[in-house]
């Protein structure tokens, strides 16, 4: 399974909340291990996984127990992504809410939903997705309620809040922020509004706009789905790598895939097979020669080489160096700095 990851808007929508509720959003970064450079990257994507270490940054920094919460109150307005234009070109908001939901990938592998409509209530239900963190949930909700207030012309009104998580905020943050009461430790993370508003009828809607729209969201979540391709390919490499059988076809038949298949998404991701391999290989000894004192005999086995001689030539062509001058020079930088 690859790795689950957030779209760079999230990491954006976050650090600009930090900025206007004046909480020291570069030291969170800092302490989280997230680049600020990233900001400057759209079409990067941040590792879901990572996120409880930065909500625990800002808690800690924020000195603020209930930091999620706050800056869902500072959110900027999520405007000009793909999602948005579904919303806006679409004929009403259940209809939007429908194709959002969909291509919900292109905001985080952590986010998708499911609307649910019954005799007696309509909710979302599941939108932070598994083993949330408290702060991200209700973060989250905070800014689907501006969202779709913002798409509604303010027609959407929360009803009521269900998280899983069953330490908070006293209840009339929850109210002053979200508008509707919060319920914690419930079954579910569930968000109750009235099912009239689904029925909303978006002003802008435009179907040959819309499937424009459709297109791009397709592409975008496309170009999402090579890009796993390219980790998996990259995890089962690692697996593979000491048994030495690491061809493209024994790679292809662990992942379930055509080596033709397999080849031509890679190619369509920019990238080759030979490439990934060779990239890894070229990381792992690097590493191993720099932060370990393996024989560089166990290493060439380590890295998938049948042979020394062929090692050395591959090193000396990604580094412009020998095994043994990389190393001597990474033990005497670190030597330096101690």
């Amino acid at each position: 399974m690859a790795e689950r990851t957030d779209a760079h808007i999230m990491l954006r929508l976050i650090y600009q909340a930090m900025l206007n509720a004046r909480v020291p959003a570069e030291a969170v970064l800092a302490r989280a291990g997230v680049a600020l450079a990233r900001l400057d990257e759209p079409s990067s994507r941040t590792p879901n996984a990572a996120q409880a270490l930065f909500w625990q940054a800002a808690e800690e920094i924020s000195h603020d127990p209930h930091i999620g919460l706050h800056l869902g109150e500072y959110l900027p307005l999520y405007r000009g992504q793909v999602l948005e234009y579904l919303f806006t070109s679409s004929p009403t908001f259940g209809d939007g809410l429908k194709r959002a939901m969909a291509f919900h990938r292109l905001l985080s592998d952590a986010v998708s939903g499911q609307l649910v409509v019954d005799d007696q209530h309509c909710y979302l239900v599941g939108m932070a997705g598994p083993n949330a963190s408290r702060h991200f949930s209700e973060c989250l909700a905070a800014g689907l309620i501006q969202f779709f207030r913002f798409v509604t012309d303010n027609r959407f009104q929360p009803l009521a809040m269900h998280f899983e998580h069953s330490e908070g905020a006293p209840k009339e943050e929850y109210e002053r922020i979200y508008g509707c009461p919060a319920t914690l430790g419930c079954s579910e993370y569930r968000l109750y509004f009235n099912r009239e508003v689904l029925d909303h009828r978006i002003w802008q809607a435009e179907s040959r706009l819309l499937r424009l729209h459709e297109q791009l969201a397709s592409e975008q979540l496309a170009e999402i789905e090579r890009h796993d391709l390219v980790s998996e390919v990259k995890r089962a490499i690692g697996e593979m790598l000491e048994r030495g059988d690491t061809s493209l076809e024994a790679v292809a038949n662990r992942l379930g895939f055509p080596p033709r298949r397999m080849r031509s998404q890679l190619a369509e991701a920019n990238t080759s097979f030979n490439q990934i391999l060779a990239d890894y290989r070229s990381r792992l000894s690097r590493r191993l020669l720099a932060k370990t004192d393996e024989p560089i005999e166990q290493i060439v086995y380590l890295t998938g080489f049948s042979e020394p001689s062929t090692f050395y030539r591959a090193f000396k062509r990604w580094t412009n160096e020998t095994p043994i001058e990389y190393r001597k020079r990474k033990r005497e930088q670190a030597a330096t700095r101690h």
